[in-house]
């Protein structure tokens, strides 16, 4: 992602976090591991995607947006372990890898799509992969789709892969709100793969993630979410999706049986948060309650959202008033 404000304004928020998450207990019912954990691999510093195994009970896959190399993480949610990392061959050299996607058939699909330096890359990558079917360190072999926009370069951490038809989509990352990017109906490794704008999204979105069944899309970004009817891709706005204040949140993924939406953000040591997905048992709009919440750090490991004082709340406010005053500036220049 582009570092400048959004870094700032992160920085800010994380100070506030610092001073406010509380422990409480951690959520009835997360046994399975989709109640919310911590990241513990310190090599895992920018989680910018995140995933849940179809494969694997309880595991979710996640990256840094900028590594050594094409590394995977597979992190078991139940302790925050990680318990195998997967190196990607077949592939250059990543750029700025911001999305990690579960397609049919057990493929991994990995976007390196962001543009951390506003350099405008004329192409961005796609890489697809086997979930492989052992846990362990293992070099497993990808295929890269190079991927442009009809309507030129854009910057982009959102990525979607339909889990019936495997068509990929993509949500480019803009303040005042951007747009979903259908892909061809097959990816060709061997061509351009172009990408063209088939519906509006209405937040600066950091990341997405489609439902198991392929009918919800949830869009998350810095300081809220949006839930849309898929309507095969002709997106239906349902509501507001109940995000968790994170230090720079960054990623959400489904549960593997859709019951819960889980929040991730960068950062060493980082928080997953679980939340009842919209139509999964709660009120529709991504309770803040219930099983697949909980609030703050617990002693088992179980991470929820913190609770903030009246000082973090200053600070957030500080932060929508730094992007008013950002996006005055941008229109009168």
């Amino acid at each position: 992602m582009r570092r400048s404000f959004a870094l700032l304004a992160a920085g800010l928020l994380a100070g506030a976090l610092a001073v406010t998450a509380v422990p409480t207990a951690s959520a009835a019912g997360s046994d399975d591991g989709d109640g919310g954990f911590q990241i513990k691999d310190p090599r895992i510093t920018e989680s910018s995607g995140l995933a849940a195994s179809r494969r694997h009970k309880g595991i979710y896959w996640t990256h840094n947006d900028q590594d050594r190399g094409a590394f995977l993480y597979a992190v078991d949610s139940r302790t925050g372990e990680t318990v195998a990392t997967i190196t990607l061959t077949g592939v250059g050299t990543p750029r700025d890898v911001e999305a990690i996607s579960m397609g049919p058939d057990n493929q991994l699909y990995v976007g390196d799509i962001g543009d951390n330096d506003g350099v405008q890359w004329p192409y961005v990558w796609i890489y697809r992969l086997p979930e492989p079917k052992v846990l362990k360190d293992q070099t497993v072999r990808a295929t890269q789709y190079v991927v442009k926009y009809s309507d030129g370069s854009r910057d982009a951490e959102s990525m979607v892969v339909h889990p019936r038809t495997g068509r990929v989509y993509i949500i480019d990352k803009q303040e005042e709100g951007g747009h979903l990017y259908a892909g061809p109906a097959e990816l060709s490794p061997s061509g351009t793969n172009v990408f063209r704008p088939v519906a509006d999204v209405e937040i600066w979105a950091t990341d997405a993630a489609l439902s198991p069944d392929g009918q919800q899309l949830a869009v998350r970004g810095y300081f809220g979410g949006v839930h849309y009817d898929w309507n095969g891709g002709k997106l239906r706005r349902k509501g507001r999706l109940s995000v968790p204040i994170q230090g720079q949140g960054e990623s959400v993924t489904y549960s593997a049986d859709g019951s819960r939406l889980l929040f991730g953000s960068e950062g060493e040591g980082s928080g997953v948060v679980a939340r009842e997905a919209p139509g999964g048992g709660g009120d529709g709009e991504g309770s803040s309650s219930g099983k697949g919440d909980a609030a703050g750090a617990s002693g088992d490991g179980k991470f929820g959202a913190p609770t903030l004082t009246s000082g973090a709340i200053a600070v957030i406010a500080a932060i929508a008033v730094l992007l008013g005053l950002r996006r005055l500036f941008r229109r009168r220049g």
